[in-house]
């Protein structure tokens, strides 16, 4: 196969990366950090793009090199603080929304076309579970992830009749950059999220891509939460006046 992987230069990305590599698939690792990516390939022998999915045109010009990838993971995202919606950035709003909303929109409509000309493809998108269960400060954050699946669900009425695929994966707390990024670099304040437990690992999450993506053909997963046993859902918060 050859697999294209957004936000490869970290996390979730360049484990999934590694993972289709070890088992001798083409990957094309896709991300922002330039020096990233060329340590990656390195390492693995990977072919690499520099790209930001928020960039509509540069999605367009470097997927349209590889109209033969196989499959799409749409994996770069971020979050950005935990303020209240009252209180937040509006910024901090815009760029989650540019880069999970609209780069997840631009890779995979640019990979689409040729992947229903082929009869063959998977788009397989990272989502959340944030997109389900809703947590304070999550706002638009949870929006976005919530966008993502009904992307991914909508992407398989509209290739009905065909035989590409599409996956919404939805993690829950995994320890990678991405708490590092919410807190803007504050790297102690994003560890004592992981404090006293056992989060999910980027391989945790590349294995389960690896695993949906090499299912036989005409077998498709519509969305899979996965969270860590250390993680489950929440009791409702009920506020009471005294």
């Amino acid at each position: 196969m050859k697999v294209f992987v957004t936000g490869a230069t970290s996390g979730f990305g360049e484990a999934i990366a590694k993972r289709y590599i070890k088992e001798g698939h083409t990957v094309v690792a896709a991300g922002r950090r330039k020096d990233r990516l060329e340590k990656l390939s390195k390492e693995t022998g990977c072919m690499t793009e520099v790209l930001d999915v928020t960039d509509k045109d540069a999605v367009f010009q470097v997927l349209n090199k590889h109209e033969d990838i196989d499959v799409l993971v749409n994996n770069a995202g971020l979050a950005l603080g935990l303020q209240p919606a009252q209180e937040t950035d509006i910024e901090d709003w815009e760029r989650m929304v540019d880069t999970n909303i609209k780069g997840v929109m631009y890779c995979t409509r640019a990979a689409l076309p040729a992947m229903v000309k082929r009869n063959k493809g998977h788009i397989i998108s990272i989502g959340s579970t944030a997109g389900n269960w809703q947590y304070p400060g999550g706002n638009v954050y949870g929006s976005t992830k919530a966008f993502v699946q009904q992307f991914a669900r909508n992407i398989r009425n509209d290739t009905f009749g065909t035989k590409v695929r599409s996956t919404n994966i939805e993690p829950g707390m995994a320890d990678t950059e991405f708490s590092t990024v919410r807190f803007k670099g504050d790297k102690e304040k994003a560890d004592k999220v992981y404090e006293g437990t056992q989060a999910l690992t980027a391989e945790d999450l590349a294995e389960t891509v690896y695993w949906v993506s090499t299912l036989p053909e005409h077998v498709n997963v519509n969305s899979l939460e996965v969270m860590s046993v250390y993680q489950t859902w929440n009791a409702f918060r009920i506020h009471r006046e005294v």
